[in-house]
């Protein structure tokens, strides 16, 4: 099925992939990653994201990109592609917001083996570089056909609308899952009423609504970003635990796994999300791919969300997170994260 982030069509469920080059430890290699992305694609996935930053902390900047653009290149204009800019107030004193914009898009075109992206996200609002002028650029930019829409990620409502006013935002990449649910009410309506998408990263709590994961779950020392998810520490998880246990649930009922069922949920809830869950494992991957299929009936949601709303979850992250000359940084806590 098809789903669309303002006029860019996509699939139902799309295909988060820096866990290749960053972000979940030890990475697969070279040809496995490729070859994973090319079965999401024989498996009906045409939405692939990434960043021009994934796989700096292993490997070099871009990385990430390099290793998408070689993996969907025999099926390029098939696909959507969506990758992130950072841009930092130093280049745009000495070169215009406009033409850091072009500099870091022509870098990262070269790295996906393409002449244009489909979705280019401003990966955080930095909070020294005036997002009206980012918003003017990017028009700009699609106007010239480099790229067919623009989006931001972890962004209040009021950046939101700012930018909106500039030039239409296609896509809006926030943390939402049933353990983040600040999207429902505050970004999610205004993007339901404007026909924006909303694309939720780590729609799987970081894999802990797969179930897979508990308090005495270890994650690796180098470029896991699981040591710093407030969910996922030893106490939270086991503070956590009821909720896996109506995961469990339900998913038994319906035949399905935990991860599919949190999927299909936020599926059935509202019809502009698109949840691009990322994983280094095939199967996983195809896995997440088929909760696609999982029909969730109106009573089922009901039971599911007056269920889910009688719990109380432990650790936020929340999603206002704004750059100032650091990166990741949460206006709220004051927070530093790094994916």
């Amino acid at each position: 099925m098809t789903r669309y982030l303002r006029k860019i069509a996509v699939s139902d469920v799309g295909m988060g992939c820096m866990g290749f080059s960053h972000g979940y430890g030890t990475v697969p290699d070279h040809d496995e990653a490729v070859d994973s992305i090319r079965a999401a694609y024989q498996a009906g996935c045409t939405f692939f994201d990434t960043a021009e930053g994934y796989g700096k902390e292993r490997f070099s900047p871009g990385h990430n990109e390099q290793l998408v653009g070689e993996a969907v290149h025999p099926f390029r204009n098939q696909v959507v592609l969506a990758t992130k800019v950072r841009i930092e107030p130093e280049e745009v004193a000495e070169y215009g917001v406009e033409g850091a914009l072009r500099h870091h898009l022509a870098l990262s075109m070269e790295k996906l083996q393409t002449d244009y992206v489909d979705l280019y996200y401003l990966h955080r609002v930095n909070e020294d570089v005036a997002l009206s002028d980012v918003s003017l650029a990017m028009g700009k930019l699609i106007d010239q056909g480099l790229i067919r829409g623009w989006g931001l990620s972890q962004v209040s409502l009021d950046l939101l609308k700012e930018a909106d006013q500039v030039t239409p935002v296609s896509a809006v990449q926030n943390l939402y899952n049933m353990l983040e649910r600040d999207c429902e009410q505050t970004i999610q309506p205004y993007c339901l009423e404007n026909g924006i998408g909303l694309v939720p990263f780590s729609p799987i709590a970081s894999g802990f609504l797969s179930g897979q994961l508990h308090s005495t779950s270890q994650f690796e020392k180098v470029d896991d970003v699981r040591n710093w998810v407030p969910q996922l520490s030893q106490e939270n998880m086991d503070k956590n635990q009821p909720v896996i246990h109506l995961l469990n649930q339900f998913a038994e009922a319906k035949g399905v796994t935990t991860a599919q069922l949190s999927l299909a949920w936020m599926l059935a809830k509202y019809p502009n999300v698109v949840p691009i869950p990322g994983s280094k494992n095939r199967a996983r991957i195809l896995e997440n791919l088929a909760a696609a299929q999982v029909d969730l009936a109106p009573v089922e949601m009901q039971r599911l969300d007056t269920a889910l709303n009688e719990l109380t979850i432990h650790g936020h992250r929340g999603t206002v997170e704004v750059e100032n000359r650091q990166v990741g940084y949460n206006r709220a806590t004051h927070t530093k994260w790094t994916n």
